[in-house]
């Protein structure tokens, strides 16, 4: 729950407020004097008065009504704090900075169901606690230092660590970056990353409200909602970048210590950010390069002119951005030859276009100029570093000049931040964005531009959800046997081989009369039926049969044999796995024996458009195999394709559906059919 109070409070009391402002509430305060809070402030401190020149009280019950509390009091303190302020004070925001509460012990998490159970009854929005607090346009409710990159065209941040959002500002001050909105929800006892993020989507205005959002995120406690508000905010527009930490089993279990709330299996995350449309980074300084990518406008494609006056950078950068996807096409022709006649002796305008060590202000602006007007590219990398010969700073106005003018994005890399210092800062209050390194700033852009906008409709296969749910009703929990796997398959129009169930060498007999040779044979029972010698291939005569089906039936846990025409194909794989709060997580790969060798596996949740199963497949590092490689024929991927959508299908029509096998399905270039499934059920 997000108040407006919270957004911009008419008054805020500090509770705990001192002089001290190498304490919380008094380093709070002294932010909220300092920067020009415009609306009534109070503190509250039984032992101070008129602190920090402001009106003091020495309890709670002695205070006006007020519409914001920052509390920076004992934990054991604070529920009382509560009550009486959104009870008996009509307080509709609350900022806990203080910590030992759910991550510290069980008495702490009662605290924080007490206080969450008074908020809501009152209608009050609580963040926190254990967070640094919130800022907006309107005050800074947070009590680090320094505070000096907040302005109201700055970017949006929401972090569920405290120390973690200011390391990030720290960071993002030395691009240029400015933040609008900064929320620390701490231990999101009522609102967490996802509830921030629905009240940025509900009030976002295209063209006025910031148009960039970072998240910090270390557990997603309800996905369906980050994800529904995530896609909303980039379909209108917005762009948002995000570090889930804890992908690790190790970082898992630290990120679930430090919050008090169980991590997410991180497949189900990739899933989720890339259906959302959000651009995932793995550290800060990496999450602030992306930041910066976003707060220029998105080129129209992806050619690229590298400027510079430095070689090895723009070296560098070519290498990076032309390997993952971004053209830096030749620049030839008489347009090409007019610039360099422009240019001193020596310098280049092939891509990149080299001007020197020497070159000056004005040739990069005729440069970028001859880019926007006469070549073929859809944005500019400016490389310009300073050597401690000149002063730059008229070069680097003069470049923002252009970015602000230009027609094209323009992305600035100036590298020299010890030689060109002041010129860089100057820069940056004048309202440019730097990057200090050209390899990250291309790895960055290289993140933003093969991130695409999540899709407005999905629309699946059609199955038949009447059959599917009448086999789900009927069937128990755990792996479901063959004619009911059959019947789940030919609902939802998935191909299968024909297969038949033998309890004895006479039914197995006759049903070969039926398939015809040869047959698959494989055990009914056992999980892993390779592993215990369950799997019979290529079985061609009655006499062969007979002696397979008598040593498969004596393994252990067997229960039937299942026959199956041989089919020949390149061996292929689709899963499901329904992940706690996610849904179903959908799989593809290779099959047999490289699933599990080779780990390489395309994922989406479903719902699975025909856009994310084509990603998924020819994201694939065996995808040349499945194209057919050296005269072998392919896979058809337009049926693979479809299988994928027509299991999503099925998972989505039967939730109840907990894992999903089908390993392999053989693909040529005329069929894609499913050989082995298995589906476990768990209502």
């Amino acid at each position: 729950m997000i108040t407006e109070q919270l957004i911009s409070p008419g008054s805020i009391v500090v509770v705990g407020g001192s002089d001290d402002v190498s304490k919380p509430g008094g380093s709070a305060l002294k932010n909220l004097i300092n920067l020009n809070y415009k609306g009534r402030i109070y503190v509250v401190n039984p032992k101070g008065k008129n602190i920090q020149g402001k009106e003091t009280f020495p309890s709670l019950e002695e205070l006006p009504p007020v519409d914001c509390a920052i509390l920076a009091i004992p934990a054991k303190m604070c529920v009382e704090a509560v009550r009486t302020l959104c009870e008996k004070k009509g307080c509709k925001a609350l900022i806990i900075y203080s910590a030992g509460f759910q991550e510290n012990s069980a008495e702490g998490a009662r605290y924080e169901r007490e206080i969450v159970e008074c908020a809501d009854r009152c209608g009050a929005s609580v963040i926190g606690p254990n967070c640094i607090g919130v800022a907006t346009p309107h005050y800074a409710g947070i009590f680090t230092q320094p505070v000096s990159n907040l302005s109201p065209d700055g970017i949006d941040i929401i972090s569920g660590s405290g120390a973690t959002v200011v390391f990030i500002m720290e960071a993002a001050r030395q691009h240029g970056i400015r933040f609008a909105n900064v929320f620390s929800v701490g231990n999101s006892a009522q609102a967490g990353v996802e509830d921030v993020l629905k009240y940025l989507d509900e009030h976002y205005i295209p063209g006025k409200s910031s148009p960039v959002k970072l998240l910090y995120i270390e557990s997603i406690a309800d996905p369906d909602l980050l994800l529904k508000h995530a896609r909303s905010l980039v379909l209108k527009g917005a762009r948002i970048a995000a570090i889930k930490a804890g992908y690790s089993e190790t970082g898992s279990r630290a990120a679930s210590s430090h919050t008090g709330a169980l991590a997410t299996p991180d497949a189900a995350v990739n899933a989720l950010f890339r259906k959302a449309g959000i651009v995932r980074a793995y550290s800060r300084e990496e999450l602030v390069n992306i930041a910066s990518v976003m707060m220029c406008p998105r080129p129209v494609g992806n050619r690229m002119a590298i400027v510079t006056h430095a070689g090895g950078p723009a070296v560098m950068l070519t290498d990076i951005l032309s390997t993952s996807g971004v053209e830096i096409p030749k620049l030839s022709g008489e347009k090409a030859d007019e610039l360099l006649s422009e240019l001193y002796l020596g310098s280049s305008v092939g891509n990149p276009i080299d001007f020197l060590a020497t070159g000056t202000g004005a040739q990069l602006s005729r440069i970028l100029e001859a880019c926007e007007r006469d070549f073929d590219v859809d944005s500019m990398a400016v490389i310009f570093g300073c050597p401690g010969l000149s002063d730059v700073t008229d070069v680097y106005k003069g470049l923002l000049k252009k970015i602000k003018e230009c027609r094209k994005p323009i992305y600035s890399i100036l590298p020299s931040i010890i030689n060109a210092k002041d010129a860089i800062e100057t820069f940056q209050k004048m309202g440019g964005i730097s990057f200090n390194d050209e390899v990250a700033f291309g790895e960055a852009f290289v993140k933003v531009m093969n991130t695409p906008a999540p899709e407005e409709e999905i629309i699946a296969p059609a199955v038949d959800k009447q059959m599917i749910r009448s086999v789900i009703e009927e069937c128990q929990d755990g792996f479901l046997p063959p004619r009911q796997v059959q019947l789940l398959l030919d609902a939802a129009g998935i191909g299968r081989v024909k297969e038949m169930v033998a309890g004895n060498v006479e039914e197995a007999l006759e049903a070969v009369r039926e398939i015809g040779y040869p047959v698959a044979m494989k055990v009914i029972g056992p999980i892993h039926k390779t592993d215990v010698g369950g799997v019979s291939l290529n079985v061609n005569d009655d006499n062969t049969l007979s002696t397979e089906f008598t040593r498969m039936m004596s393994i252990e846990g067997t229960s039937g044999i299942l026959l199956q025409p041989m089919l020949y194909g390149t061996e292929l794989f689709i899963g499901a796995k329904k992940e706690e709060k996610f849904g179903t997580v959908v799989m593809c790969g290779l099959g047999g024996i490289f699933i599990e060798t080779l780990k390489d596996t395309g994922t989406a949740l479903a719902p699975v458009s025909r856009r994310e199963a084509e990603k998924m497949i020819t994201g694939l590092k065996g995808y040349g195999i499945l194209a057919g490689t050296r005269g072998k024929e392919g896979v058809n991927t337009v049926l693979f394709n479809e299988a994928i959508r027509r299991v999503s299908a099925l998972c989505t029509a039967a939730p109840e559906i907990s894992e999903m096998d089908l390993n392999p399905l053989l693909g040529n270039a005329r069929t894609v059919t499913v050989v082995d499934a298995r589906i476990k059920i768990k209502k």
